[in-house]
């Protein structure tokens, strides 16, 4: 039984990751690069400068208590993104696609950030207000921005769709999978029951996340900036260790992207279709781009005009793909750990062993359990907007038991059909938060172009936000 559902899941993500989302996903980035005048390219300046230069100042400048800080919003979008994807999925789409898929994450990533950046700026236009604060994401703007295109019905079952499937993808499967990757790094690493891994993660994550959105964010603005840094000095570390194979490594990436065979030998059976496939899924993959998932961070944060937190969602892009997941690449490619025949995070492991000795396996296991642990309570978060989404403030407390479940049930075991069940639910959500991005290009263009106005006039910034009613039922 078992074993027929694996295979027809596999079959499912075939077509969907192999063929139709690959494609989809690369194309409305391309397309919104164009459309917009590419803002991830002509205003990232101005989105690091926007999240980072008040960061300093005093506390409460741009928040209030309906929402979150425009930081506070960006760290709880890249406490999910950044996780097993930025260690086990470099590593796979290195080994399966070669040095060259490099360069084909992050030409995912430049194109990503336009996409992401129409996302964050709808959900920002379509929030509304639960329980004192805002909430908003893909069901909210497909409910009310494509009730006029396509009507109530089609638009109410796209945004329940969407809803259902990014509750069972990481809310309830994607946390357990995650949880399984911290209790297999710390039980290598430092012998401890996967069982207690666990039962720590919940008790842990249930502390966070029954504080809501705010605590969330407190969490993520202290952990996240800490555990990228430290990776980062890791790889600069073993960018010093290897400075005299920098050159190479840069041009055996360049050469891969088109010529595969030129590095590897026709031996490895890798050619620049896979460099592409596997470049670009795993890229997605972890900036989580075009997947619906990160505008709920950004429907919360309180700032003037909804360009500006759209700046900051490419912004959480750049960090995610273009720092760490290139962290990840140099550890791995300079200390030729792909080499070894390994296979998932065990390559990363491999190459923090060669840098560090084995004290690299610990450090790891380290990082790997912070990026991991911050997905979950990011993505506990995003489930349960879809949550009161569907239910109106009703049964949050049994989504909360449901999700701290799944957490210490994900740390036994392997779970190679639950990765699978998760790659195909995250599909499913992909596909009606594109059709709501492409129908409301328009939408998305005015918002930016209303911005561009404001900013040429030297005028100081504002939008005129339209709260839609959403009457909790708790």
């Amino acid at each position: 039984m078992e074993t027929t559902l694996s295979a027809l899941v596999g079959a499912v993500n075939k077509v969907l990751w192999d063929y139709l989302l690959m494609y989809a996903l690369i194309g409305i980035g391309l397309f919104f690069t164009v459309y917009l005048g590419a803002p991830q390219i002509t205003k990232l300046g101005t989105g690091f400068r926007s999240v980072f230069g008040g960061l300093f100042g005093k506390k409460g400048a741009d928040s209030d208590q309906k929402s979150l800080s425009q930081f506070q919003a960006l760290a709880v979008a890249v406490s999910a993104q950044i996780g097993t994807g930025n260690v086990a999925g470099v590593a796979t789409a290195i080994t399966a696609g070669g040095p060259g898929a490099i360069f084909w994450m992050w030409l995912s990533a430049v194109l990503g950030m336009s996409t992401i950046f129409s996302e964050a700026v709808l959900a920002q236009k379509y929030r509304v207000v639960s329980h004192g604060k805002y909430i908003g994401g893909p069901a909210f703007y497909i409910t009310h921005g494509l009730t006029p295109k396509i009507g109530r019905s089609a638009a109410r079952f796209l945004s329940g769709f969407f809803s259902i499937a990014i509750i069972i993808a990481l809310g309830f499967i994607g946390n357990a999978t995650q949880a399984n990757s911290i209790a297999s790094a710390v039980t290598v690493a430092f012998d401890i029951p996967a069982l207690a891994v666990g039962i720590a993660l919940a008790v842990l994550a249930g502390l966070i996340v029954v504080g809501g959105v705010n605590r969330i964010a407190n969490v993520a603005q202290f952990v996240v900036p800490f555990m990228a840094v430290v990776y980062i000095i890791c790889a600069v570390v073993i960018l010093f260790q290897f400075s005299e194979h920098i050159v190479p490594m840069i041009q055996h990436i360049f050469v891969a992207a088109f010529d595969p065979s030129a590095v590897l030998g026709g031996a490895a059976g890798i050619g620049m279709r896979e460099a592409i496939r596997y470049g670009v899924a795993r890229g997605l993959f972890s900036n989580e781009a075009g997947m619906g998932s990160t505008p709920h961070a950004h429907a919360t944060a309180n700032v003037k005009h909804p360009v500006q937190q759209g700046m900051a969602a490419f912004v959480g892009v750049f960090i995610d793909t273009l720092l760490v997941c290139t962290a990840t690449a140099l550890i791995i490619l300079l200390t030729d750990a792909n080499t070894l025949g390994l296979k998932g995070a065990t390559v990363t492991q491999q190459a923090f062993i060669i840098a560090f000795g084995d004290f690299g396996g610990q450090l790891l296991a380290v990082c790997l359990t912070f990026f991991a642990f911050t997905t979950i309570i990011g993505w506990y978060y995003f489930g349960e907007s879809n949550i009161r989404f569907l239910f109106r403030g009703r049964y949050l407390g049994f989504y909360r038991t449901l999700v701290l479940a799944a957490i210490v049930l994900g740390t036994l075991g392997k779970v190679d059909l639950v990765w699978s069940l998760s790659d195909m639910f995250n599909g499913f959500m992909v596909i009606p938060n594109l059709i709501a991005l492409f129908l409301l290009r328009k939408e998305i263009r005015a918002i930016y172009d209303d911005y561009l106005a404001q900013t040429k006039s030297g005028k100081e910034l504002s939008y005129q936000y339209e709260f839609h009613e959403f009457h909790d039922k708790q």
